[in-house]
């Protein structure tokens, strides 16, 4: 191969390197999920995946084993770009229609509640992946059934509180308002956190109690009051996830995630980013060296 032709091939290559750099560096999942009110797979694993205290966590591990807990923050579909009912049929919403998850969709009616009140509520959201995109909260209907499969119809279609997040996390947490319309007994959360920057979206069901009529509002049987997952639990069992966040999850059954191109602000925030453009500059350094050595190559030539 002449040195003009090798220098033209090396050119491409490095183009091509660069163009995967740039396109690749801004795919890092975002990942978490809803802990005020508490949302069913963080409540399970809170517990401990290898001693949960519920019985339904007990028959969620014995089910599915403990790696849904352990990999807690990441209920996803990876290609849903806003198409959610058409991806997730009736009775799979918790699960997001994963095999890997579909203990989450127990019509049960002893998944640890929050107690909870009509009026003001502050949401928390645990994120260990932060990221740009849109979270919507959802409650059932007066009409809502838990001894059912969950239905996109048992969801009233006003949102309780809506609110765009971004790249920054106060301590681990997305946390902002909404209202709690009224209701009696126990009713469920809904959330929808939609990527903007890319087709992923994340999904989670958190079982809340209103109390009976008649009695105190807000006032949930102690022993299914859950908690959430502590800092310290979630750094002490990182080993044990098999959640990448530079990539869409440990579920083979769940679709590829699509590389979305972005701009060079966003160069650098994966992990594989930098390497992937030095190794780009590597390349690009090389051709033009070659280019370089050609053209003393015909100085020399033209001067004999």
């Amino acid at each position: 191969m002449s040195i003009k032709r090798s220098a033209l091939s090396v050119g491409v290559v490095g183009t091509a390197v660069l163009a995967v750099a740039v396109s690749t560096a801004g795919t890092a999942s975002a990942h978490g999920t809803m802990t005020n009110p508490v949302s069913r797979v963080a409540a399970c694993y809170a517990e401990g995946p290898e001693h949960p205290v519920s019985q339904v966590c007990k028959d969620l591990v014995a089910a599915s084993g403990t790696q849904p807990l352990y990999d807690w923050n990441e209920v996803n579909i990876a290609n849903a770009a806003g198409n959610h009912q058409a991806l997730i049929p009736d009775g799979k919403l918790c699960s997001a229609n994963r095999d890997k998850y579909q203990a989450l969709d127990w019509p049960r009616t002893d998944w640890p509640a929050t107690a909870v009140k009509t009026g003001a509520f502050t949401f928390q959201f645990r994120t260990t992946a932060p990221h740009v995109g849109t979270q919507t909260v959802y409650i059932t209907k007066p009409s809502y059934d838990p001894t059912k499969p969950l239905k996109w119809s048992d969801l009233d279609p006003t949102p309780v509180a809506q609110v765009q997040v971004d790249r920054t996390a106060t301590n681990g947490f997305y946390t902002y308002s909404g209202t709690l319309p009224q209701r009696t007994g126990r009713q469920l959360l809904y959330t929808v956190w939609q990527r903007s920057d890319s087709p992923e979206a994340f999904y989670s069901c958190s079982d809340i109690d209103f109390g009976t009529a008649g009695a105190p509002a807000g006032t949930a049987l102690a022993a299914q009051a859950p908690a959430a997952p502590s800092d310290a639990q979630i750094a002490a069992d990182a080993s044990k996830s098999t959640v990448a966040h530079h990539g869409h999850g440990g579920d083979p059954n769940s679709p590829a995630g699509a590389v979305i191109p972005t701009t060079a602000a966003a160069v650098g925030t994966s992990a594989t980013g930098p390497l992937l453009l030095a190794g780009a500059a590597a390349i690009s350094v090389g051709w033009a060296g070659m280019v370089l050595r050609r053209r003393r190559i015909e100085a020399v030539r033209r001067d004999s």
